[in-house]
């Protein structure tokens, strides 16, 4: 990661996101390797790093009896902000975490949402030199989500701030990052901006969802002018195409003419988890994973 850009890393559940971003913000120690954040070594030289970071991890870790203000006026103050520095940074967040009139109140009562804002607002009360965000808008509903986007990137552009993100939301890598590591099983298994990493697949996608016989139609895909590759996942063709728009019609006529019940046929350019999916043969997401939204 480099000294001034939003580093996005992707990765499904388990893939060890999470623990990386541990490391790195010294809460764990590496087992292999070495690792340096802000020019100190996390293993050798913690506190300099801590010092230097903002951290807002997956799950919060928040004292039920305080309140919103209460926290972060002790966050602001283990950071060596005075008073004034503090009321400052408390007006200037106040648009991003938007809670209001709750901020005095306990943060027992905080919704899941209300309390990732929270955090997200104590991990910056400090204005850190590089903030680390794990999967900072999971639980969000929409207009607060885009609220969060909207203030990473002020914060990088404005401030200067240096972020790594995790994530498993394609369009936030997509929409957010410089560039983008992805991740698979604790290995880093690709690495460049989404705009590099789509294109290096090279062709548009054709994804067929049919009901029985998807092996069938496979074969049947395969034999058709223009396509490159065809795998199937489950009830799922992915199809590589040179044209797009030329090669839809003979795909759907192949599919027609094998016997397969077709229930949905898509195109599309490229996706981050079509990279994914063509380096490890799985989705980054289950696209059946229902999302939580909290406010």
């Amino acid at each position: 990661m480099s000294a001034g850009e939003i580093y996005g890393f992707l990765g499904p559940n388990g893939a060890g996101k999470s623990t990386l971003v541990r490391v790195l913000c010294t809460l764990l120690l590496p087992t292999a390797g070495r690792a340096v954040v802000a020019g100190y070594d996390v293993a050798q030289e913690p506190f300099d790093v801590r010092l230097r970071i903002g951290v807002a991890l997956q799950d919060a870790s928040l004292d039920p009896g305080q309140s919103g203000t209460e926290l972060l006026r002790l966050q602001a103050s283990l950071y060596g902000l005075d008073r004034a520095e503090t009321d400052r940074r408390l007006r200037e967040l106040g648009p991003l975490i938007d809670l209001g009139e709750a901020l005095d109140h306990r943060i027992g009562t905080y919704s899941g949402g209300m309390r990732r804002r929270l955090d997200l607002a104590a991990a910056l009360i400090h204005n850190p030199g590089v903030l680390f965000l794990d999967e900072p808008t999971t639980g969000l509903d929409p207009a607060t989500r885009a609220r969060v986007w909207d203030e990473i990137r002020r914060l990088n552009r404005d401030d200067g701030i240096t972020i790594f993100l995790t994530t498993q939301y394609l369009e936030e890598a997509d929409t957010l990052t410089d560039r983008v590591g992805i991740i698979n099983r604790g290995r880093l298994i690709t690495e460049g901006t989404p705009t590099e990493l789509k294109r290096s697949l090279g062709s548009d996608v054709i994804i067929a969802r049919v009901d029985g016989g998807a092996a069938r139609a496979c074969t049947a895909v395969r034999e058709v002018t223009g396509v490159d590759q065809a795998e199937v996942h489950g009830e799922e063709l992915s199809i590589r195409v040179r044209n797009g728009p030329a090669a839809l019609s003979p795909v759907a006529v192949a599919l027609d003419g094998c016997g397969v019940a077709v229930r949905e046929l898509t195109l599309r350019t490229p996706t981050l988890d079509d990279v994914f999916l063509e380096l490890t043969g799985d989705h980054i997401r289950d696209d059946d994973v229902v999302e939580e939204e909290t406010t």
